[in-house]
């Protein structure tokens, strides 16, 4: 803190040490056997999820009859839907139902639209088939945005930061927790599109249904283990009160206006409920300096018999607001990792399944189980990135983590721009094998071409999920204010959701510049079309955005909070963003 601004505090009596409190007794509640209830919810969600999203081109394109660029746009959109909601369940959970509620809803709600999607396949008549298909995606996409941003936040809860056993546990958590539900989207790609290839579609999606209603089950019976957190109202409402604040407030100074003080309600110390874990202090940071505006105490707060809240802020208040505002650029700066990963569910299906795809002399592999060569490739990179990478980035760092937050996720915006230059030589590859074999016009032949040769692609999907999207999941619940965590979680979903919209405007603006020239770059014949073009297009502006990130990264300040000078988080990043240096 300034040595410039006296603190005034409501109250400084002594507090509990909550450190303490939490290490005398053993929780009964929370902990990895309730989290453990939560992750498998979640993998169940995951199992329905993919095994919907993973083969939804196909049954566009094949069942209802969609060319190849419209499937991937209504793929794109419902994908982007699906994340863009879960900023208003967030809300929702945080302001009013809190998070186990909301996980609760919205799993029915999930179930519903998933029994809806299995009769749309089955016992609809063909003439309503489609607008009630697409009525039960838009219901799971509503299911899907009460429960992203509570389930793992939920699941992070149960881990009390407070208790040095619980936090040494919850270290590893978003690791384990990615491992999860990686598995359960795996097992999905590899049965469940199998069903919807070989027996039916209904059968596919009654498998879904069916995990669902399980997953619910499990998740009820876990219902006396969890530590359960009351929602604590709008989280926007206290940013919004800075604002205000803090606009009230320009023309004020410490010295001009100003008493010279700021307001700091020492608010935190005695309402620490058992199990759950406690807020702490922030620490005064340089950052957004308009914004301290907002509580500096000037004539008119001190003639005041109360406080107004619109008017005078605390510390913590402030600072919340500046960790928010610190990391929109960040989520600004992810959002073509997403436009990259997307094409896992449109164009790299579609590429699989004109090529030699025979294992043995009566097995076909399903196009879209390829996707499960992600989730293996994350299956054994967790492991080997958590109990290898990390200890030996460690001694060579010295930091907790062995690298940064912000450096796995830029080491995992890297290897998306290696993934399309890949993706792109691969695909000039088997155009150039269906010329070979006269095969440019026979859009529906199969190039003599084995599928695998499309593994490089897929590895480097997983690898960089490993960096970014994990690294992105931590982030987001790590440097969010305590208040706000759920929301966090939505924010970080919500750049899948933006990403696939991106790449849908990508897809537009190459289709109508290529169409001008009189060479389609994205036709549903894949032989003639130019998807190797439209690859290194996305690679050139992923390494555009890279360049952004770490420009962006160079300022960031992770939270830093009252305790012994202890810093959450990785201290200041510096040189190249955070990502070459860390200077804490």
């Amino acid at each position: 803190m300034d040595s410039s601004v006296a603190p005034v505090t409501i109250d400084n009596a002594h507090r509990l040490n909550p450190t303490k409190l939490s290490s005398q007794k053993k929780p009964s509640k929370g902990g990895w056997k309730a989290a453990f209830f939560v992750i498998s919810v979640e993998m169940a969600e995951r199992f329905a999820f993919y095994g919907l999203a993973g083969n939804l081109i196909t049954y566009l394109t094949n069942n209802l009859g969609e060319p190849v660029i419209t499937a991937a746009k209504n793929v794109n959109t419902w994908v982007g839907v699906s994340a863009i909601f879960p900023l208003l369940g967030a809300f929702i959970a945080d302001s009013y139902l809190g998070r186990f509620k909301t996980i609760l809803a919205s799993s029915v709600i999930y179930f519903l639209g998933m029994v809806l999607l299995s009769l749309s396949v089955s016992v609809i008549p063909m003439h309503s088939r489609k607008a009630v298909f697409f009525t039960a995606l838009y219901v799971l996409a509503i299911g899907e945005g009460g429960h992203k941003p509570c389930v793992q936040t939920f699941a992070a809860d149960q881990f009390d930061e407070n208790n040095p056993e619980e936090k040494a546990a919850k270290s590893s958590f978003f690791n384990w927790w990615y491992l999860g539900i990686v598995t359960g989207a795996s097992v999905a790609i590899v049965v469940v599109i199998y069903l919807q290839d070989n027996v039916s579609w209904a059968a596919g999606f009654g498998v879904l249904s069916g995990s669902l209603a399980v997953a619910l089950a499990v998740f009820l019976i876990g219902i006396r283990k969890y530590r359960k957190q009351r929602p604590t109202g709008s989280p926007f409402t206290s940013v919004d009160q800075v604002l205000v604040a803090a606009a009230k407030k320009w023309r004020v100074s410490e010295t001009h206006g100003g008493r010279g003080i700021c307001y700091e309600d020492d608010r935190r110390g005695g309402n620490h409920v058992k199990g759950q874990t406690m807020s702490r202090n922030l620490v005064r940071t340089k950052q957004f300096r308009f914004l301290d505006k907002a509580m500096i105490i000037d004539d008119k707060d001190t003639l005041s018999k109360t406080r107004d809240p619109w008017r005078l802020c605390s510390l913590n208040q402030v600072e919340e607001v500046k960790l928010v505002l610190r990391l929109i650029p960040i989520w600004l700066g992810c959002l073509m990792f997403s436009a990259v990963i997307t094409q896992l569910h449109t164009f790299f299906t579609k590429q699989g399944s004109t090529m030699l795809r025979s294992i043995g002399p009566n097995f076909q592999v399903p196009p879209a189980a390829l996707q499960s060569l992600v989730g293996l490739t994350i299956l054994i990179a967790v492991p080997i990135y958590d109990r290898v990478f990390v200890p030996i980035a460690r001694k060579i760092t010295g930091h907790p983590s062995g690298i940064t937050m912000l450096q796995r996720i830029g080491t995992g915006l890297f290897i998306s721009i290696l993934n399309m230059v890949v993706a792109g030589l691969v695909e000039t590859a088997r155009v150039n094998t269906a010329a070979k074999h006269g095969l440019i016009d026979a859009p529906k032949a199969i190039v003599p071409m084995s599928v695998w040769w499309l593994l490089p692609q897929y590895v480097l999907t997983g690898l960089g999920d490993v960096f970014t999207i994990v690294g992105l999941q931590e982030l987001f619940y790590d440097q969010m204010p305590e208040e706000m965590r759920t929301i966090g979680a939505a924010a970080y979903i919500s750049v899948v959701g933006v990403g696939s919209f991106i790449n849908t405007a990508v897809i537009s603006v190459v289709q109508v510049i290529s169409l001008r020239h009189g060479n389609e770059w994205l036709g549903d014949n894949l032989n003639r079309a130019k998807l190797n073009y439209f690859y290194w297009v996305l690679a050139g502006l992923s390494a555009f955005n890279l360049c952004a990130y770490i420009w962006i990264s160079k300022g960031f300040v992770y939270k830093k909070v009252e305790n012994n000078d202890e810093r959450v988080g990785e201290g200041k990043a510096s040189g190249m963003g955070g990502y070459l240096d860390v200077k804490v």
